[in-house]
């Protein structure tokens, strides 16, 4: 018997981050699939809803901002608007609601709606006393990949299907007509232990503009800025792009001949789209979140190990020849 009803309604809390945001959206493709009829909504960080409502199978994207109210935590307005969000949670309800997140921040969030709450069992997260928010709890193994764990937390609470081919659910945006081939440096990344060296960057660019491609370089802090206009520098032809909603940069991506990243959100982002992808790990597991999709993917590093340049441009060389030959 079916868990669900055609008419139900189901809200996912996966709020932050980018990249967490992007490991979710299998989950979603996978409940839609599952349950094409339903009313989905996403409860998500505002500045990811851009991202959420880029997924065709949900409905409604609801908004947060957590992260700009801790920064203003001393203002009245800032409390005015914590207040005017919680009333407008606690007005709606939902049969199913999942928290994919299970943080303390987003078992809060989740609990204000009325609903069935699912969530991660105490052993199952990072934040074990958000499981006392939950009505129903779902073990599900720490070791598996971010992308895996969401899908099966879905499957657990919503009777869905997790070993369904994986798909992100996102549409190839239409390329520009005449549009020359390009590759994207994903140079920027939250930790400085993350980060690859500025001389191997702009060494891989250097081998993609004598290949034909043109180098473009996003940034979203200003570090990242002054960082990408000194590689662009010594880079022939290559491009600083300017800031963008993440809507119009998951677009650049998607149209790319190449992204290699290090390890960040955009990273995930552009294997969603399956362009070919070389993800580059020097601090980090890339088997719990590393770049997963249907393209071709090449991950080199992982925590404690650095590859230089050499390597990538072997990868680059390797991807753009499949590439060329599909």
């Amino acid at each position: 018997m079916d868990i669900l009803t055609a008419m139900d309604t189901i809200l996912f809390v996966k709020t932050s981050s980018l990249g967490d945001v992007v490991h979710h959206m299998p989950a979603v493709t996978d409940t839609r699939r599952r349950w094409p009829r339903a009313r989905i909504s996403w409860l998500v960080e505002e500045a990811f809803a851009p991202l959420a409502r880029l997924h065709p199978g949900v409905d409604e994207v609801m908004t947060v901002a957590t992260r700009r109210w801790r920064s203003r935590l001393l203002s009245p307005a800032t409390w005015r608007e914590i207040a005017a969000t919680r009333r407008q949670l606690k007005a709606r309800a939902f049969d199913r609601i999942v928290d994919a997140q299970g943080l303390m921040r987003s078992a809060w969030l989740a609990r204000m709606p009325k609903g069935e709450l699912h969530g991660y069992d105490a052993k199952s997260i990072r934040e074990p006393v958000a499981a006392r928010f939950y009505d129903i709890h779902h073990k599900v193994a720490r070791d598996l990949h971010a992308v895996a764990r969401n899908r099966r937390l879905a499957a657990l609470a919503l009777g869905g299907d997790a070993a369904a081919p994986l798909d992100y659910g996102l549409p190839r945006p239409v390329p520009a007509a005449g549009g020359a081939p390009y590759a994207v440096l994903l140079h920027g990344t939250s930790r400085v232990a993350k980060e690859w060296r500025e001389t191997d960057w702009i060494g891989l660019g250097q081998w993609l503009s004598r290949r034909g491609l043109e180098v473009v370089l996003p940034w979203g802090t200003e570090a990242e800025r002054i960082r990408a206009e000194r590689v662009a520098g010594a880079i022939k032809g290559s491009r600083v792009l300017p800031r963008r909603p993440l809507d119009e940069t998951a677009a650049t991506l998607a149209g790319a001949a190449l992204v290699a990243g290090v390890d960040t959100g955009l990273l995930h982002l552009a294997a969603a789209y399956r362009v070919p992808v070389i993800g580059i790990f020097t601090a980090s597991d890339p088997g719990l979140t590393g770049p997963v999709g249907a393209g071709p993917i090449t991950v080199l590093g992982g925590a404690g190990q650095y590859p230089g340049f050499a390597r990538a441009i072997e990868a680059a060389d390797a991807l753009l020849a499949d590439g060329a030959r599909a």
